[in-house]
């Protein structure tokens, strides 16, 4: 298992993992503290929490992004059905992809956020910062680069640069988790258009695009899809299912260290 180290003053827990961001906390971080985060103002991360692979240019501040309602989404030229899995490339040929998602809201309280789990053969990430969210948005080989900002069609995306991608990573999973969701009861039946497509970063034509079409009132977090490795193939496999977890609980469910 390949082991990156991290900048940290302890492991993760439960209760730091969602509040690297949270500003009025200055003590200990615990449980209690989850759903105190929020997306107003400017997160700050502390230093107990600063990945190896911070870059020189990266400060201690990630941006927040204003989730606008949105009612269109882009045209899906290419939709594959839930459960279907299609060939995207062929392994050291295909060099990048880019991940783009978007949703909206039944409820405006809901608001979403993308995460991104680099998996190994074990099914678990090879270590601790192998998670791609709005508070890290960097793998550590820098393979995988989440924009939070989105775009002017799609609310975030993920590029996927292959020839970085770390041998040992087999499978990047691709879930939408809520903010909050336990906190303020809400669930995905609040949630409608989310879509996940994948494209040629070169001409940004699409490859392949899943429309989710299962909402459920008792998932907080939805596993829209994943790329993950068979044979000599990358694939991609529409998976259109979720968990009742929070972005920690994903973390414990992925094999991120909890206490």
């Amino acid at each position: 298992m390949t082991n990156i180290p991290m900048r940290s003053s302890g492991s993760l827990n439960s209760g730091n993992i969602l509040n690297i961001n949270q500003t009025r906390v200055q003590g200990a971080l615990n449980r209690q503290n989850i759903s105190s985060i929020n997306h107003t103002g400017t997160r700050r991360i502390p230093d107990s929490y600063r990945p190896a692979h911070t870059h020189a240019n990266e400060g201690s501040y990630a941006p927040i992004h204003t989730q606008s309602p949105r009612e269109t989404i882009p045209p899906l030229r290419n939709l594959i059905q839930k459960g279907q899995k299609m060939n995207i490339g062929i392994a050291g040929q295909l060099q990048r992809i880019r991940i783009a998602m978007g949703w909206n809201v039944l409820n405006p309280q809901c608001d979403i956020d993308l995460s991104a789990y680099l998996l190994d053969n074990s099914g678990k990430v090879p270590a601790d910062d192998w998670f791609v969210f709005y508070g890290q948005t960097r793998s550590p080989d820098g393979s995988v680069i989440l924009n939070t900002d989105g775009s002017p069609q799609d609310r975030e995306i993920a590029d996927i640069d292959f020839t970085k991608l770390h041998s040992s990573i087999r499978k990047i999973v691709f879930v939408l988790t809520i903010n909050e969701a336990f906190a303020q009861r809400l669930n995905f039946s609040m949630v409608k258009d989310a879509y996940i497509r994948l494209l040629n970063p070169a001409d940004h034509q699409e490859i392949l695009s899943f429309m989710l079409t299962d909402y459920y009132e008792n998932v907080t977090s939805m596993m829209l899809g994943e790329i993950y490795l068979h044979n000599d193939a990358w694939k991609f496999n529409a998976i259109g299912n979720g968990v009742a977890r929070d972005l920690a609980g994903l973390c414990e469910l992925y094999g991120v260290q909890t206490n």
